[in-house]
């Protein structure tokens, strides 16, 4: 839309019966995957199932991927290490591309290893820490006898 368009547009809409207007574009209220809620539910359930598959994944691909480890000799050089030192020794260029490979792939694995421990450490940590909140809560709006407050004298901590 040109400069002199706009200008047009705008002069239009504020005339009485003007036919042109501004929009903006939003999602209607109605809408969205959360049924209009907006707010994120996550059960201490949920938590733990994603940190304990976390887990799994770590532990699983800790032992299975170290291709730079694997088959390892007497000096702890892995069999790809060994097979990489081989062919360059008989002067073959994919020994160097072969050492390369463990060298990336290594470095990928150590990412995903330290992401998949991240996840499950910060769940556990979240999930702890949302426990001990929880009791602190209940600590602080208990009666005097141990037992709930009632929801009248909870209401005055609001006004």
């Amino acid at each position: 839309m040109a400069w002199e368009e706009w200008e047009q547009v705008k002069a239009d809409a504020g005339e009485p019966g003007g036919h042109a207007r501004m929009q903006l574009n939003q999602l209607p209220v109605d809408q969205g995957a959360s049924g209009g809620a907006g707010d994120l539910v996550v059960s201490q359930d949920d938590l733990g199932a994603v940190g304990h598959d976390a887990y799994l994944l770590w532990d699983d691909l800790r032992t299975t991927a170290d291709i730079a480890g694997a088959g390892a000799d007497k000096s702890g050089e892995g069999s790809t290490a060994q097979a990489a030192s081989s062919l360059t020794s008989h002067g073959f260029a994919m020994g160097a591309g072969l050492t390369k490979t463990v060298e990336i792939w290594t470095s990928q694995a150590k990412s995903v290893l330290q992401a998949c421990a991240h996840i499950s450490n910060h769940l556990d940590f979240t999930k702890k820490l949302h426990a001990e909140d929880d009791a602190k809560i209940a600590a602080q709006t208990a009666a005097i006898d141990g037992g709930a407050l009632s929801v009248s004298v909870l209401s005055k901590y609001f006004q």
